[in-house]
């Protein structure tokens, strides 16, 4: 095991100072997913849009003793650490990487490393999964394949472990070779070669050279020669490699592949020998991710019985934790694809990130294929259940059964899900947060099933970390010292307040702000304790406002009247101005000053936190001259408040917009709204945002139709000649706006654009669909990143704000984190 005086060195650091000896079990970089202070050492990583060293006091104080910084002197360790073990270097992320490597180069075992544009995910798990029943494998947990990433999943491997499976992603030049360091693979699989990651490299052709430098020592190289440039490179660099392809030569020559039903039947020649076998699925994509694992299997040289006994076994993989709506008030996170041990502790990341108003409920299955002893195993597992908070644990299988008494608090045990759905009251299960946690043979989809609420087929899929992405960006845009408050008014935009709103106070944005009082209210009882501004407060909601420790907008003489009146003695509140500096809606004006601040004197208990605006048009490069102007109004009527008051109040003026345009005026706040949920009000940075939301329905019924016939009300859809047509189950009580009708709207379905035809009716409408093969219960995108809330309010002339906060709440939201 790794000692504080050997990471000293490794990390070429100077020690500030050594306290006490202390076990480095776990490498720490994001503070909120601490579960074991006592063995715990925590790189302080400065990263493009958050520093480590924020989180040094708060991880001393939850119990850490070990950390490794880049900011700190000597003489505020002894201060401010006095009981710690604190190493000092130049580069936090670099010293984790060298304590990775460190431990690496411990084990002589196999070890694949993977690479390329597409793929690398589902190939990791597949190779785990034909590779299990003989080795004890350590993979990367889900896509752990960054900078960061790649450290703390080598950091996994123990002694029982005899093979390891790695993936490894990259941006920009030269953080392969770092990579490279750290996994030092044996053997290397280089799955494809295409445009994801394009924007950090000058050419395709440097692209592969970087990505190359992975495998610059390894034994041996599988990849398709089909991609010509990647073949090309790895000639040229006289890499020792094992080759499959369907156009050419190769070591594995696939000479036919026929579809046969869900399955794909693939003929190939390997060592001389024509052989034949199935793969379970018939999609291109999932053919390529298959044959690299084939290759793997040829390569350790298995007879071809055991190499189809482990391809029949590969099974989807979902790429996501979701998180549903279900039944009883509850939340279900959906992770119901595998059960090891690193997957569990993201999981429970998850679920520890959630309110507690919620009880936290675990469903677990037994772990399997662990490679670890059954006690040392479990014993662990009711150390990670217990240090995230789990308040009930319910366990699936015959092992975890055994073991049951290692689990304190509130627990149940059966043998099988089977077991559990007979026996189980779900109505016993009442405003909680429960993860399905399970290994795929236990079908805890069944468990989900039983969960969730039982809606229409359309779902409103909001993609969590693109959320955080667009969070960062416009974070990275502002001055460190600046706030920032992000509006889950209207719902969050129609993405769905509670649930956003949480993941932003995790991820520690400083205000929140609502339109209505009975918005914030619900935040507050569902576990929200960010400040949160109240937009259009009015009297009738004042008493909730004080109740919930709401903080009202006050934009006029008369309500702030209003709320100071109905103040008892004692009694105070945050209150925050708007000023009018050209929009014209709302706000106080200069000439409304004098009484303002009479009144604010004479009731001090009115306490202003905050004064703002609203720039008019930051969104167009046309009104940047008006929008200076309101900034610069902002300024002189901000300084006139502060002293009448006495006293500085935080000042913000900037939209989403604002950031972009304006950075030399982010003041003490911005706010961020339109921008979070993935459009870019300025459309100058559209790229660099993630799209947050898709909305997707499913078809109904397929029919046909003949030429002259019409389709619809007011038989708008008219069939200029024999056509195929597809009922969707989405209408505008679902918020799928009726100016769609009649072929200015179009939906997304198996990758093709189809057309509405005729009339958008109340829960349904009807799209062309001819020359696209179609069957009832087909997936059908209505906006997401092929069809954009941009391009769709063009057609319609309205703006992506509207589409998104008119998806219905009858709309069944599913979060997911990928």
């Amino acid at each position: 095991m790794l000692t504080f005086q050997e990471l000293v060195s490794i990390t070429k650091g100077e020690a500030l100072q050594y306290k006490q000896s202390l076990p480095i079990v776990q490498l720490l970089t994001d503070s909120r997913k601490l579960s074991q202070p006592g063995s715990t050492l925590f790189f302080a990583i400065k990263g493009r849009w958050n520093d480590g060293h924020t989180y040094l006091k708060q991880l001393f104080k939850q119990g850490v003793r070990q950390f490794v910084v880049e900011s700190l002197t000597e003489a505020e360790a002894q201060q401010l650490y006095p009981e710690a073990n604190i190493i000092w270097v130049p580069n936090s992320m670099e010293a984790l990487q060298a304590a990775a490597a460190w431990h690496r180069a411990q084990f002589q075992i196999p070890v694949v490393a993977i690479t390329g544009s597409n793929g690398k995910t589902i190939v990791k798990e597949w190779l785990s999964q034909v590779l299990s029943s003989e080795e004890q494998v350590v993979k990367s947990p889900r896509s752990y394949n960054s900078q960061v990433g790649v450290p703390l999943s080598v950091w996994q491997l123990e002694a029982n472990h005899t093979f390891a499976v790695f993936e490894a992603g990259i941006s920009l030049p030269g953080e392969m070779e770092k990579l490279q360091r750290i996994i030092q693979p044996t053997i290397g699989i280089f799955t494809n070669i295409g445009t994801a990651h394009d924007g950090g490299f000058t050419s395709q052709e440097q692209k592969v050279e970087e990505k190359l430098k992975l495998f610059q020592e390894v034994e041996l190289l599988i990849y398709s020669s089909d991609y010509t440039l990647l073949h090309e490179a790895v000639q040229q660099k006289n890499i020792s490699s094992l080759t499959w392809s369907k156009k050419q030569e190769a070591d594995v020559k696939i000479t036919d592949i026929t579809a046969a039903g869900h399955k794909s039947i693939v003929v190939y020649t390997y060592q001389g020998q024509k052989q034949r076998l199935s793969i379970p699925f018939t999609d291109e994509a999932s053919i390529e991710n298959a044959l690299h694992c084939l290759s793997m299997l040829l390569y350790r040289n298995l007879p071809l019985h055991e190499i189809q006994n482990r391809l029949d076994k590969l099974h989807p993989v979902a790429m996501r934790l979701e998180m549903k709506e279900a039944i009883n008030g509850c939340y279900l996170i959906d992770d119901t694809y595998n059960n090891d041990l690193a997957g569990l502790k993201i999981a429970l990341d998850l679920l520890a990130s959630q309110p507690k108003q919620r009880k936290h409920t675990l469903i677990l299955s037994d772990l399997l294929e662990s490679g670890l002893q059954q006690e040392k195993l479990y014993t662990h597992v009711a150390e990670l259940v217990t240090a995230r908070g789990v308040e009930r644990l319910i366990g699936i299988g015959p092992t975890i059964q055994a073991h049951a008494a290692k689990f304190s608090g509130e627990t149940a045990f059966y043998s099988s899900t089977t077991d559990f759905l007979q026996q189980f009251q779900l109505s016993s299960f009442r405003n909680e947060v429960i993860l399905v946690k399970g290994a795929r043979v236990f079908e805890f989809e069944k468990i989900v099933q039983a969960f969730q609420q039982k809606v229409h087929g359309t779902v409103l899929e909001v993609n969590l970390d693109a959320l955080v992405h667009n969070l960062n960006f416009y974070r990275s845009k502002l001055t460190p010292d600046t706030r920032l408050m992000v509006m889950v008014k209207a719902f969050a935009y129609g993405s769905g307040s509670f649930e956003v709103a949480n993941l932003l106070q995790f991820h520690r944005v400083d205000y929140l702000a609502v339109a209505y009082a009975d918005e914030g209210v619900q935040l507050r009882e569902h576990g929200i304790t960010l400040p949160i501004m109240v937009m259009n407060p009015s009297p009738d909601s004042f008493a909730k406002l004080k109740q919930n420790n709401l903080e009202p907008e006050i934009y006029s003489l008369e309500q702030l009247q209003q709320l100071v009146f109905s103040l008892t003695e004692g009694e105070s509140i945050n209150i925050h101005l708007k000023l009018d500096t050209g929009m014209h809606r709302l706000g106080f004006t200069a000439e409304d000053f004098t009484e303002l601040f009479a009144l604010l004197r004479q009731h001090p208990q009115a306490k202003v936190v905050s004064a703002f605006s609203h720039l008019a048009g930051a969104d167009e490069a046309l009104h940047n001259d008006f929008s200076r102007m309101q900034i610069d109004t902002f300024r002189t009527l901000v300084a006139a408040v502060e002293e009448a008051l006495g006293y500085k109040v935080t000042k913000h003026i900037l939209n989403s917009a604002g950031i972009v345009r304006f950075p030399e005026h982010h003041l003490d706040m911005a706010r961020l709204g339109i921008g979070i949920y993935g459009v870019e009000a300025t459309g100058s940075e559209q790229e660099s945002l993630r799209p947050v939301s898709m909305l997707k329905t499913t078809v109904s019924q397929v029919k046909s139709i003949k030429a002259g016939e019409t389709v619809g009300y007011s038989r708008k859809g008219f069939a200029e000649h024999d056509k195929i047509i597809a009922t969707i189950a989405i209408g505008y009580a679902d918020g799928y706006d009726r100016r769609f009708s009649n072929g200015v709207g179009e939906v997304i379905i198996k990758g093709k654009r189809a057309p509405i035809i005729g009339n958008v009716c109340m829960d349904m409408c009807m799209v062309d669909v001819t020359g696209i093969e179609v069957k009832a219960g087909d997936e059908v995108i209505v906006f997401g990143p092929q069809l954009t809330l941009v391009e769709l309010a063009a057609r319609i002339g309205t703006i992506p704000y509207e589409l998104l906060t008119n998806v219905s709440t009858r709309v069944k939201r599913v979060f997911y984190a990928e």
